[in-house]
Order: C-alpha cells, then structure tokens, then sequence
C-alpha cells in the first residue's frame, strides 16, 4: 500500500548531486554547557534521503535533522529547531519542533492506486513521503487507472505518525509523454503554462488599440527614419530590443538601444500586471517558453517586429571610436526596425562583408569588442557556460543534442545591453542624489563579493587538479579569475574549473540596495532591457520614467517593489530550475537510445558513493557507482577530490577524463548510469 514512514525515502533513495569542494561556513561552536539546549529559527533543507540541515550562526557544520525528528517539516520550510546537545566527535543534530511556515504546498508526481487507495509518489524526492488522496466526490472524476501525473495541494500534514493528506488540483496526462513531462516540469516550479480569462481578455482589448497614433507618436523621440534592426534567436518569437545607428561625425556613432515600451501597455493593478509580478520571468524550456505575459502582448503588440511602428523606450549614447561615451539620452521613443535578423544571419552578413547592413553590422561589431575590452580590463569576469540544444523529431523526441555556438553577434548584443542597463543604474543613482531624493526605490542587479569560505575551498580544489588561485584573507581578485580562465581555455578541465568557480561565487540577486555587481566589476547596475521576460525590467521602466518627467510613483506602489525584488530573485531561481529539469529530461531520454555505447566523459564529482561524469558532448551527466568499479577496493579521498584504489592504486580524479559505457537511463529520476568502459 502507500508509503507513510522512512520506508518512503529509503525506497526513492538517490545521490545529492551537491558540489563535492563545497561546505558549510567555517566557525566556533557556541560557548555552551555541554548539556544546554538552544531554538533557533530558519529555513531547512531537506535531502532526497529525508535528512534536514540547517545552518546556524557559530556552528562549523549544518544542524543534521533525521527524517524521525522533521516533525513534518519539507524543504526550504521555515522552522523552528530545537538543537540538541553535541557530542564529541558527532555532528551537532536537532530536531524541528515547529513548522513555522510552508514553502510550498503543490505538488506534481504519479498517481498510483492500490488495494482501493489513491496516493501521489512525487517527483520532487525531496518530498520524502507519498500524499495519501482521500476519496471525495470531487476527486473521484480525476482519479483514472494507469500511470498519470498529476498536481496535487497538501491540504494537511500536522501529524508525522500519520501520512500527509492532499487533493488533486489538475490531471497533467500519462506519465512518459513529452506534453505531460514539459508540464509537469512548469507545474512544479509553480508556474503556470495557461493564463487566466481576466488576463487574456484585458490582453486582446490591449491589441485592438496597438497601431502606433500620430498624437502618440508625436510625444515621442522619432526614430523612424533611423537604420535599425534587431538580432535574437532563430525560434524566438518575441523581441524586446533592437539597435540602431547612424554616424554623427567621422569620429562618432550614434548607438540605440530601443526596449519595447511595455510599461505604457501594462499599468500597475492591472489583471495583467498582476500576473506578471507573480510570474516575475519567462522560462525557456527545450521545445517552448512559457511567457510572463499574453501572446497578444509578447508575440506582437510589444514585440519589436520588422517593418511596423513600435513603442520604445530608449538609451541612445554618442560613442567616440574608442567605445567611449560622449553623450547619453534616455526616453519615450517611436521606432520601424528595418529588419529581423537571426544571430547566424547577422554573422553571415558580417563575415560576407557584403550582406544586409553589413557595414552597420561591422561598426557596431568594432565598438562592442572596444566596450568589451574595457570590461575586461576593469575587472569583469570571462565567465562563458556551454548551453545545449536538442533536435527534436515530429513527436518532440530528442534525435540530437549539441552545444550552441557563441557567436561574435550574440556577444555584440551582449555588450551594448550591459551598456544600457549600467547606464540607466547610473543615471537613476546620480539623479536620486542630486534631487535629494535618494530614499527612493531604485531596483539594482546586484552580486556580493564571493564568500571567504567557498574561495578558500575552490583555491584548494584548484590546487589539488594543478592550478593556482591568489586568494588574500579569503578575498579574491576578478582579475585573477579572468587570468585563470584564460589558463585554462581549451583545456579538457575547462568547464569543469569553470563550473566549480562559478557555484563559489554569490548568487546575482534584484535589490533596493546597492552594493555593486562583482562579476562585471559595475558599481551601477541594473535590469532594463527585458521587459517582456522579466518584471524587474518593467519596475525600472516606471522608475526611469517618473525620474524623467519628475512624476510621482505613489509610495504605496514603491512598497510592493521592494517585496517584488526579493520575489522576483526567488521566481528567477525557479525558473532556472525548470529550464535545467526540462534539458536533464532530454538528456536521459536521448541516452535511453544509446544504452551499451561508449562515450568521452569528464570526472565532475567525487564521493563516497561514487564519481559523477559529464559526457563531453551532449553535456548529459550521470553516475559511476563505487560498486561499479569492481577492480579494486576504492577509498575516498577526500583532500585529493579522488577515489583511490587500495591494491592498484588507480586512481579516479576530479577532472579526469575517460572513456564510459552507458548502462543505465531512467526517465522516472532523471538519472544516467556509467560504467568504465
């Protein structure tokens, strides 16, 4: 029957997929009587084989709570913990005596039914045990034979002897189908793939009214007759910035960057600017993207399409050949985007020399490289990730995955938006203080300087693969990461480095305080350039423009900024999960064909239990389990990030390369199993 005890989580075991150079802040255990009892309060993690940590100022390592003592308690729950008194040699443990707050209460998994009882298995493994659905003459036209997915709402869980209680919300389809996996994946990020009536009517009176009038275009800048176009994705179908240019002089250009003009569509209290904050971004799945707002807006009122009258507002800089700005304006604009380019037709046309806007296309490219340059030298850091791409066949079944390409077009669009949204902080900053008016709300992208610990634990990784970082009283310069970057260009431990110095660095998060953005080394910064994907950018429209014509956003208005920057970082990292849930998906699905192959892989993970592998080409990763390893008896090494034989010594090393035989893909965990080949 359904599960309703540690059996539930012992059943699903599975490895945590944590950074193996990775741990707790470094301390001293609070000056206690060994026999006192402290509460504290916080927000637990909960692991897939149902222990809780919690991490409490003065304690070396996180608070251990075993699955007996969570006391109902689910991931990224606050809580109260009662820690119990420590032993000597034993990690400190508590217990939770107080589930303060839910984070979440829905969630997605298989529907299974047995001896006439109806119970979710989640997906989410985290959730450690199964939610029994009580029969209900609601539910009972929802309860179908087979495996299927569904969403279901905790409804009751205060008692840990007894099983958690839940009701279905909505059926999603049979479990293994592309739509019901894409689904199912939004769901349980908590976000919807549908939009409500209200939202969706107010979206089509919005596009009834969507031709450009004269009057409005009279109160803004005209850029009609300027060369413009934009460069995005070949599948993208909403474009929310465009460039234009035009030579001022022989030794100045004229640069825009237009950004659709949403704000002036969507006003605040609106169906469909409440929406949109409890969105807070769009997600980007392998085969769609599931909007932050209305196709009608997205797709066509707002999207800056070719050859039609467009609202924007802009950020228009007078550049000197050096990349230098002269001259900054920013406002209301009207624009006609002469065409769509995709990125690879804009490289074409550049590296042609004699394609459609070849020699803007060619200007701008020697401005970006002069921008990015400069960057470089100040101090930002080269980060670049590899992202894959999957071809899928008429079923949405992956036949094909590969790394995207970066090309020189993308990294010019890069440049001139990370232009605009620094030069927008900027100006908000110095015109908030020269009007006096510096308790303003200002929303800022920020990124904290990397944490002492984690940059003493990554210098020590480095050390331990051949490579040196200078890091100084736990503090460590931009510019040294860009030198070891660049050392390591090219080389078989090139993502691997890259991905471990990444996860040491500070989460970029939205803010009404500023502290600076570490990694492009900007003391100003901002998002203003995406408003039809992200709701930060649409909070900086509002306040860029009541700074222009010296309006008034009520103080009430300000308020709910300040609670949306701190909920649109929390809805980013959602969204982010789902994105890398859905390519995990593909991943193991395009394995599941190859099962008995060898492949190329690279050591990305040591544990206990075994060592992570990340196959070079589709980027799929997956596990060799110790008992796998059946030439020799393996010790972990844990100073070494190794796995050492005992009898040959062999030894298995993070960053290593070798050659592995699939044995193993399961669809139902996400999971891919290797074996050396």
């Amino acid at each position: 029957m359904y599960q309703n005890s540690a059996v539930a989580s012992i059943k699903r075991h599975r490895a945590i997929l944590s950074p193996t150079f990775m741990k707790a802040k470094k301390g001293s255990e609070p000056k206690k009587k060994r026999h006192e009892r402290t509460r504290t309060e916080g927000i637990i993690s909960v692991t897939s084989r149902g222990v809780g940590y919690l991490p409490v100022e003065g304690f070396e390592e996180d608070i251990e709570i075993p699955r007996e003592l969570l006391n109902t308690a689910l991931n990224r729950d606050t809580v109260e913990v009662l820690i119990h008194p420590k032993r000597q040699g034993v990690r400190a443990q508590g217990e939770v005596v107080r589930v303060i707050s839910r984070a979440r209460t829905e969630f997605v998994g298989v529907l299974k039914e047995e001896n006439g009882f109806y119970y979710l298995v989640p997906d989410d493994r985290r959730m450690y045990a199964d939610i029994l659905i009580p029969k209900t003459a609601e539910d009972s036209e929802k309860r179908t034979s087979g495996d299927v997915k569904v969403l279901v709402r905790l409804v009751k869980w205060d008692d840990p002897r007894k099983d958690p209680e839940g009701k279905i919300l909505k059926v999603i389809g049979k479990k293994g189908e592309h739509e019901t996996e894409m689904q199912a994946i939004v769901l349980a990020h908590n976000f919807d793939t549908d939009f409500p009536t209200e939202v969706e009517k107010e979206a089509e009176q919005i596009k009834k009214q969507k031709i450009v009038s004269a009057e409005e275009a009279a109160k803004r800048r005209d850029m009609r007759a300027v060369t413009t176009f934009t460069i995005d994705p070949a599948n993208a179908k909403d474009f929310d910035d465009a460039l234009s240019i035009r030579s001022i002089d022989e030794n100045t250009t004229e640069v825009g960057i237009h950004i659709a003009d949403v704000t002036h569509y969507v006003r605040p209290r609106s169906a469909i600017d409440k929406e949109a904050q409890e969105r807070g971004t769009s997600i980007y799945l392998v085969d769609r993207t599931i909007q932050m707002l209305p196709e009608a807006l997205s797709n066509d009122v707002c999207s800056l399409n070719p050859n039609e009258d467009k609202l924007t507002f802009s950020a228009i800089f007078e550049l000197d050949r050096d990349g230098t700005v002269k001259k900054r304006w920013f406002g209301r604009t009207v624009i006609n985007s002469n065409k769509r380019f995709t990125y690879e037709e804009a490289q074409k046309s550049l590296d042609l020399g004699n394609g459609p806007f070849s020699n803007e296309l060619k200007i701008l490219e020697v401005l970006a490289r002069k921008l990015r340059g400069k960057r470089f030298r100040e101090g930002s850091i080269a980060f670049e990730t590899d992202e894959v791409v999957f071809e899928l066949d008429e079923r949405n079944r992956p036949t094909g995955v590969k790394v995207k390409e970066r090309l020189e077009t993308m990294l010019l669009i890069e440049d001139f938006m990370l232009l605009a949204n620094r030069e927008v902080a900027k100006f908000l900053y110095d015109h908030s203080t020269k009007h006096g008016v510096r308790d303003t709300v200002l929303i800022y992208r920020i990124h904290d300087v990397p944490d002492e610990d984690k940059i003493e634990e990554l210098a020590v990784f480095l050390r331990a693969i051949g490579y040196d970082l200078k890091v100084r009283k736990g503090m460590v310069d931009s510019k040294d990461i860009n030198r070891l970057l660049k050392d390591i260009k090219g080389k078989p431990e090139e993502r691997l480095i890259q991905t471990a110095t990444i996860r040491s660095m500070a989460k970029a998060i939205y803010s009404t305080k500023n502290i600076g953005h570490f990694s492009l080394s900007f003391r100003y910064y901002t998002h203003f350039t995406s408003p039809i994907r992200r709701y930060p950018d649409m909070m900086v429209h509002r306040i860029l423009g009541s700074h222009l014509d010296n309006s008034k956003i009520p103080e009430s208005e300000l308020n709910v900024y300040r609670r949306l920057a701190i909920e649109s970082s929390q809805r980013e990292v959602e969204a982010a999960s789902a994105e890398r849930d859905s390519i995990k998906y593909k991943q193991v699905e395009y394995m599941k064909n190859h099962i008995g192959e060898v492949f190329d892989g690279v050591i990305t993970g040591v544990t206990d239990f075994g060592v992570f592998v990340e196959e070079t080409k589709t980027k799929a990763e997956g596990m060799i389990r110790l008992r796998d390893l059946a030439d020799d008896y393996y010790m972990f090494e844990k100073k070494k990030y190794a796995l050492v034989g005992k009898k040959k010594k062999k030894v298995y090393q993070l960053g290593d390369t070798l050659k592995i035989k699939l044995i193993e893909a399961n669809l139902d965990q996400k999971t891919i199993t290797w074996k050396p080949a």
